[in-house]
């Protein structure tokens, strides 16, 4: 009757093929080395003063916050143990209502975790204000940052180049980023440099970042913003003074420059495949991009009334 309610019986697990175990378990395996990889990045694994400050203070956080969390998973598991019903020497007291000195323990101790954890994300939030300039004793990197429809651009204003896609940094010098957006609101983000931030139409943010080691990282918008956000990615090299040098210079070799016709075809929504360089920037796109008076990628999106563009 109940095989007659239920339809045909279930197959028992015990009787699955070895090779559909043995892939299960490589499925397995693989999203478990997977996943935090893929979710943290190299988050936890700083490559700037910016990132090693943000990873300290997820540490101390995550430490304070297991003064309380740790303690009380313990006694939770140790009152479970103790006063179970064949436990002979536990003690029941009926007419117990009020203890001064609990109510005392059990609200001081939240309230100190409280506090303590509100002045450390308070400090490191004031510290690591994107708007305040590194210190350093070299010269900033002026970097500017649109975020279009699904790329990135980056202007290096003082060297009058651009590139897509690719952005180098000199280990060791502080980097001044401007970012703004040609279409729906993103997000930038280094996970190794740290502080992501938003990029918005109509205006523009700051960030300074600095890395304090040679290699090649992975940058991307952690914002979705459409169809080709999965490609919203970019290359990272942090490099030392001469290969920084040379980048440039292989910039300044391109054989197109980026004017108003040039960014007219970039901005219109399409996925990149390979970074590209422009040689040269027609001065003033940027703060055009930023008030909205540069190409615009669709009609649909209006020109914006007014810049809060700050340092271009």
């Amino acid at each position: 009757m109940l095989r007659r309610f239920f339809g045909r019986r279930r197959s028992d697990p015990s009787s699955a093929s070895p090779a559909r175990s043995v892939t299960s378990r490589r499925i397995l395996a693989a999203v478990l080395v997977a996943a935090p990889a893929g979710g943290c990045q190299n988050l936890l694994d700083p490559i700037g003063p910016v990132g090693a400050a943000e990873r300290l203070i997820l540490i101390d956080s995550v430490a304070i916050m297991l003064a309380i969390v740790a303690p009380v998973i313990v006694l939770t598991a140790a009152f479970a143990y103790w006063f179970r019903s064949g436990n002979t020497r536990a003690f029941y007291w009926p007419d117990w209502e009020f203890s001064g000195h609990l109510e005392l323990i059990v609200w001081a101790i939240p309230l100190l975790v409280v506090v303590v954890l509100g002045g450390v994300a308070w400090y490191g939030s004031h510290e690591l204000d994107p708007f305040k300039p590194l210190p350093g004793t070299s010269k900033p990197v002026e970097v500017q940052v649109a975020a279009l429809d699904w790329k990135w651009l980056f202007i290096y204003p003082d060297e009058g180049v651009a590139r897509v896609n690719e952005l180098a940094v000199p280990v060791g010098v502080p980097v001044h980023f401007t970012i703004t957006s040609a279409g729906p609101m993103n997000s930038f983000f280094v996970p190794g440099l740290g502080s992501q931030i938003y990029a918005m139409a109509g205006m523009a943010s700051q960030l300074w970042l600095e890395a304090d080691r040679e290699g090649d990282y992975r940058g991307l918008s952690a914002n979705f913003s459409g169809e080709g956000f999965p490609a919203m990615r970019f290359d990272v090299k942090a490099l030392p003074a001469d290969g920084y040098a040379r980048w440039i210079a292989d910039a300044k070799a391109a054989p197109s420059p980026l004017d108003r016709a040039a960014y007219a075809e970039l901005v219109r929504p399409g996925v990149v495949t390979r970074p590209s360089a422009f040689r040269a920037v027609e001065p003033g796109l940027f703060r055009a991009i930023v008030e909205g008076t540069a190409p615009q990628p669709s009609p649909l999106i209006q020109p914006a009334i007014q810049s809060t563009c700050g340092r271009t």
